[in-house]
Order: C-alpha cells, then sequence, then structure tokens
C-alpha cells in the first residue's frame, strides 16, 4: 500500500480545504478556484505539492545506471536539465514516473505520492555492484511548483528543475512557511490539475492503469528515447512505434457545462448516438474546470474510435474531443 502523505503545514493557511485522493496533504484550493487559476496562468503565486516523492540518487555511477533502468536517454544528462523518465514492467507497461533533473552531484527525482518506497525499493534490487547510492528525501525536501513566466526567484542553493510548464523548487521542508510568506499567493492542486489537463500532460495513477503503455499517452519522445535500449519492457516499446499501433490513445474532452458535477475518474465514455446503454469505449481519467475553457477532462478511448464522433460521458455529460495521440 502507498504511503500516506504526512498533512502541509500550508494547510493552516486562510481558506485552506485540503484535497482528496491522490493529492491527500496539500490543499485543494485555498478559497477561489479561479482567481488561483488566472494567476498561474499568469505567471505568479505557487503551488504546494508537498506530498510528493523526494529521491536521490547520489555516486560517480548515478547517470550510468539509471540510463539502463528508465526509458530516458540520461548517461549524459547536463547538469540543470530537466527530464521526464518512466519505469516499465517486463512488458512494457507503466509501473512508474518520474521528474528529473541533475546537479552535476546528485540525482533529484519526484514522483507520484506514495510512490517512492516502491520505486527505491526497485532500485535498490537493481544496485548490483555500481557506485550508487539511493534515498528517500521525501521528510527533508518540499516540492513546490512555480508557474511558467514566474519572475519568483529560488533561495539560494534550492535545486531548481526547469520546464516549458514552470518550475519544480526541492525546498527544504523546513523553510515551506517562510517561502510561503515571501512567494504568495498559493494556489491550490485543483487549479494546478486544470492546467495540467488543458496542457494534456499526463499523470501516473489518472491517466494510466496496470496496462498502459507509453505510446497511448503520447510519451514517446516525452519520456521515453527511442535511440536506447537496454531497459525493461523496451521490446514492447520498439514492436508497438516500429510494427503497430497501442489499443488505446489520450483525448481531451470539452465537456457539457449545463451538468453540476464533473465526471469522476473512470466515468465510462461511449458515443453519443449509442447512448448510455452503448458499448463503453474508454474512461474518463482526470476531469477539472477551467477557468475559461469551462468543464474539461482527459480520456483513454480505443484507437480506433473516431476523432470527430460526440461522445456520451457517464449518463448523460456531451462531449467533443480534440487529438492528444493520432489514432
Amino acid at each position: 500500500m502507498p504511503r500516506e502523505s504526512k498533512a502541509s503545514p500550508l494547510l493552516s493557511l486562510p481558506g485552506a480545504v485540503a484535497a482528496e485522493a491522490p493529492d491527500e496533504g496539500v490543499a485543494a484550493h485555498y478559497g477561489d478556484l479561479f482567481r488561483e487559476q488566472r494567476a498561474l496562468a499568469g505567471g505568479s503565486g505557487f503551488v504546494d505539492l508537498s506530498h510528493r516523492g523526494v529521491i536521490t540518487v547520489t555516486g560517480p555511477d548515478r547517470l550510468s545506471w539509471l540510463h539502463l533502468l528508465l526509458t530516458q536517454h540520461v548517461s549524459a544528462l547536463p547538469p540543470g536539465q530537466a527530464t521526464e523518465a518512466l519505469v516499465l514492467s517486463a512488458h512494457g507497461h507503466i509501473e512508474h514516473a518520474l521528474s528529473l533533473v541533475d546537479d552535476g552531484e546528485t540525482t533529484w527525482a519526484h514522483v507520484e505520492p506514495g510512490t517512492q518506497d516502491a520505486l527505491i525499493a526497485y532500485l535498490e534490487s537493481m544496485k548490483f555492484f555500481y557506485r550508487v547510492e539511493v534515498a528517500d528525501r521525501t521528510d527533508d525536501y518540499a516540492v513546490v511548483y512555480l508557474p511558467a513566466g514566474s519572475i519568483a526567484e529560488a533561495p539560494e542553493g534550492v535545486q531548481a528543475r526547469e520546464t516549458a510548464h514552470g518550475r519544480d523548487l526541492f525546498l527544504p521542508r523546513a523553510t515551506l512557511e517562510t517561502f510561503a510568506a515571501a512567494h504568495g499567493p498559493a494556489a491550490g492542486v485543483l487549479a494546478y490539475e486544470a492546467l495540467r489537463v488543458e496542457a494534456h500532460r499526463p499523470r501516473l495513477g489518472l491517466e494510466t492503469d496496470h496496462r498502459t503503455i507509453p505510446h497511448e499517452l503520447g510519451l514517446i519522445g516525452v519520456a521515453v528515447h527511442l535511440q536506447k535500449g537496454c531497459y525493461r519492457g523496451q521490446e514492447t516499446v520498439a514492436r508497438v512505434h516500429n510494427l503497430g499501433k497501442p489499443p488505446r490513445r489520450l483525448v481531451f474532452l470539452h465537456l457539457d457545462g449545463s451538468e453540476v458535477s464533473l465526471p469522476p475518474h473512470g466515468a465510462p465514455v461511449r458515443l453519443a448516438s449509442d447512448g448510455p446503454e452503448g458499448r463503453q469505449l474508454g474512461f474518463v481519467t482526470t476531469s477539472a474546470r477551467h477557468h475559461e475553457l469551462g468543464p474539461i477532462a482527459l480520456a483513454l478511448v480505443k484507437r480506433n474510435v473516431a476523432v470527430d464522433a460526440p461522445l456520451l460521458v457517464g449518463e448523460k455529460t456531451a462531449a467533443s474531443q480534440e487529438v492528444v495521440v493520432e489514432p
């Protein structure tokens, strides 16, 4: 069972409402979801992601060793360059997702809440004679997100991971409240998730299930490097890329805004023409309320669903789709 996240001290900020699974331990919002979204979209504020797991890998062999285990090409990863990587099963199914950066001496990664124990156990089992040390730093470091365009500076000595979507800071956990006081306003994970859905960015445990392969989520070239082998599951990655198509594909959904509630994770997706009794063709992975687009979602559907087909989510929510992964 995944470890439970500790409650963030920022849950004591005015207006804070605790998030539900899988984001227990941090704030869903601080009283004004759309204001928080607009702030992030405009490049201000921050998001407390201190419930995420943090691991480090040190030692002179760390990058060459990780290169053998991960889907990403990291053997010569330059200091400060952010990247994404996966751990796959022997059959090519996604088991772990890592958001990585190396500072020249240590590889830092943050992972989904509660998954660090299983990931570390796997990494420890693969150490053999390599000169590496793997450590769980979740109790010592909190992940904080600064949006793209933010002019906030990372505190001196804090490792940052900069991407097109913003910066992830590996902040000493003891300084989280001081940082929040200096860099507000705080935004909750619901605002962060709405912008993630808008950007079509999949998340482990929501957009994935026990049989998800990277091709279904558009992760080839993003978290999977095709010009390397020597990692578990590589045969499946190469075979599907070279000889076939994945059985499912990620889609972005515009949902009917007249419905009061959002469809939950797992809500069935069908052709609108078939009605609520029709054959299920997929399921909702994440839904959100966006400050400009209204209700939106990501979903996994069968590859052969027509890209222009009107869809039905759950019993009565109409949806239209945008292509994320080509059929």
